[in-house]
C-alpha cells in the first residue's frame, strides 16, 4: 500500500526535501521558511473550516437519506449515502484537518497523539454546528412529512428493550470505526492511501449491521443537528456515550500496545 508523505516530513529522505525546497545547497532563507511553515490561517482556521463544511455536506446528505428512503427499504441507502459522502469528504479534505467529521474521532485522535489538543474544542464546534446545518438543510429539501414520520432523520433507538444492544452497537461499531482512522491515517507504519475508503466502508457496514438496532449513528454530530432541528430527544444520550467509549478505548489500545515508538507511552 502506499504510505502518504503529505502529512510528516520525515518520511521523506532529506535529499529529496533539499531539491524540493531549492536546488542550491544554500541555507533556507527567511522567505523559504515562511513557505515551509504553515502560518497561522494553514494551521487553524483552515482546519476548522474544512471539518465545518464537510460535516454540512456529509450530514445533509446523510440526513437526506433517511427522509428520502422509501419504508421497508432497509438501511441499504443509508448506509451507501453515509459511507459515499464520507469517501468523498474525507479523500478532498483530509489533507487539511485530518477528514474526522466527527466529534467522538477527533477525541481518539487527540488521545492517540495524532492531533494537537488546541483543536480538540474548535473541532467540536465547527463538527456539531455542521451537524445542525446539514440537518437544516436536508429539512428544507425533503417533504414535510417525511420529516415528521422519520424524526427529522434522528438517529433512533427501537425500544427500550433494545437499548442496551443499541448502546453496545455504538460502542464496538464506532470503535471499528475510530480504529479505521488511528490505524490507517495517523500511526506512521500503518497508514494508507486507502484511508478515506475503509473509514467510509467502516460506516456503511456499521449501518448494515446495526442500522435496526441503534441507527448505526456512531458519531455525536450526526446524532446532534437531527435532535436539535426536529427536537426528538429520545435516548439521545446513547449516540454521546458510546462513540465516545469507543473512541477512548481504541486511543488506550493503541498508546499502550499497537503504536509505534513515537506515539507508544511505555516499552519503548
Amino acid at each position: 500500500m502506499a504510505k502518504s508523505d503529505h502529512h510528516h516530513h520525515h518520511d521523506i529522505p532529506e535529499t529529496e526535501l533539499g531539491i524540493m525546497n531549492s536546488t542550491s545547497t544554500e541555507p533556507l532563507t527567511a522567505k523559504d521558511k515562511e513557505k515551509v511553515e504553515p502560518n497561522f490561517l494553514e494551521k487553524y482556521v483552515q482546519p476548522c473550516v474544512a471539518e465545518l463544511l464537510g460535516c454540512t455536506l456529509f450530514f445533509t446528505i446523510g440526513c437526506l437519506s433517511v427522509l428520502v428512503n422509501p419504508h421497508g427499504a432497509g438501511p441499504l441507502l443509508p448506509a451507501l449515502a453515509h459511507g459515499l459522502a464520507l469517501a468523498v469528504v474525507i479523500s478532498v479534505l483530509g489533507n487539511i484537518s485530518g477528514g474526522h467529521f466527527n466529534p467522538a474521532i477527533t477525541l481518539g485522535v487527540v488521545i492517540s497523539g495524532g492531533l494537537t489538543p488546541i483543536l480538540l474544542i474548535p473541532y467540536w464546534v465547527c463538527q456539531l454546528s455542521g451537524g445542525m446545518l446539514g440537518a437544516l438543510l436536508a429539512k428544507g429539501l425533503a417533504d414535510d412529512l417525511s420529516f415528521v414520520n422519520r424524526s427529522g432523520a434522528a438517529c433512533v433507538v427501537d425500544s427500550e428493550t433494545t437499548l442496551g444492544k443499541a448502546v453496545g452497537v455504538e460502542i464496538v461499531f464506532s470503535f471499528f470505526l475510530v480504529f479505521a482512522v488511528v490505524m490507517g491515517a495517523v500511526d506512521e507504519r500503518s497508514r494508507t492511501s486507502l484511508a478515506p475508503y475503509s473509514i467510509a466502508f467502516t460506516v456503511v457496514t456499521g449501518i448494515i449491521a446495526g442500522g435496526s438496532i441503534s441507527g448505526s449513528c456512531l458519531n455525536p454530530a450526526r446524532a446532534l443537528g437531527p435532535a436539535v432541528v426536529a427536537n426528538y430527544w429520545d435516548y439521545h444520550w446513547v449516540y454521546w456515550v458510546g462513540p465516545a467509549s469507543g473512541a477512548i478505548l481504541v486511543s488506550l489500545i493503541y498508546r499502550f500496545l499497537l503504536a509505534a515508538r513515537s506515539h507508544r507511552l511505555f516499552l519503548k
